[in-house]
Parts: structure tokens; sequence; C-alpha cells
């Protein structure tokens, strides 16, 4: 009698494992269904580069990739450490292949932030320097230079008369 428990303890195991496999599986694609569409990451339409990185930073959210992703990876251990799987290392692949995805896709988000964050005060940067730079610089200047004209004038005319 206990080997026909056995066997009947082997098929079920074989039976959560395969049902393992498949949760994973369908927790991967759930996760690349919802991973941002290239076009929408690659083209952009805005009046400005805040607008831009605004759409940009939209189009690279994943959430709801990265909650596939969690139940993907964390079916994957449990079935891993069970020995549950006839060949994990190809599942193991496609685990790590998603994984890397959504780590490159965070690390962009991470820099489009920084940009969103930094352009405006750029910009404001550098508008302040050019109300302050060129056309200040020539308004002062032309008060220095009308002076040393006058000053060179003086200087010739006296030069003239001796």
């Amino acid at each position: 009698m206990s080997s026909q428990s056995t066997l009947a303890d082997d098929d079920l195991f074989g039976e959560a494992a395969a049902e393992m496999r498949e949760e994973v599986e369908s927790h991967l694609a759930d996760a690349r269904a919802e991973l941002p569409d290239p076009d929408d990451v690659w083209t952009a339409e805005a009046d400005n580069v805040l607008g831009v990185l605004n759409a940009l930073k939209s189009a690279l959210d994943v959430d709801d990739a990265e909650e596939h992703f969690r139940q993907a990876k964390k079916t994957f251990i449990v079935g891993q450490r069970a020995d549950a799987f006839d060949d994990p290392d190809s599942l193991e692949e496609e685990v790590e292949s998603v994984e890397e995805l959504l780590a490159s896709i965070a690390d962009a988000e991470e820099i489009v932030g920084d940009l969103t964050g930094t352009m405006p005060q750029l910009r404001s940067q550098l508008q302040d320097a050019a109300d302050a730079g060129p056309d200040a610089d020539a308004d002062s200047d032309a008060d220095t230079d009308s002076g040393a004209s006058d000053d060179d004038a003086d200087e010739d005319s006296t030069a003239d008369d001796s």
C-alpha cells in the first residue's frame, strides 16, 4: 500500500511542478505584455524637452510588469528550491532576461527623472546668464568705449594743436 501512495505522491508532485512552471511562464508573459511599447519610448510629441521627458517618464512606467515579474520569480524560486522543474535552466534564463530588462527600464526611468528635474533648472540658469550676459556687457562696454573715444579724440586734437 505504501508503494501506491508513493506513486500517487510522485504523480501529484509532477502535476504541481507542471502547474508551477505554467504559472511562472504565465506571469512572465503577463510581465512582457505590460512592458512599454517600443514606439512610445522612442517617439514623442511635445512642445519642449520637458514635455518629451514627461512623456518618456510616463511611457517607462512598469509597475504592472514588475508585479507580474515578482509573482513569476516567487513561484520560480519555490519550484527551483523544491527541485520541481525538469528543465530549470531554460526557465531561469527567461526569468533573468525579464529581470535584466526591468532593471534597464528602471535605470532609464531614473535618468529621465533626473533630467526632468535638471532641465528646468538648467534653462533658468541659462536664461539668467543670457539676461546678464552679452546685452548687459555690451551696454557697459559701449559706455566704456564712448569714454575712451572721447579721450582719444581729445588727445588727437591736442596733438594737432602742437
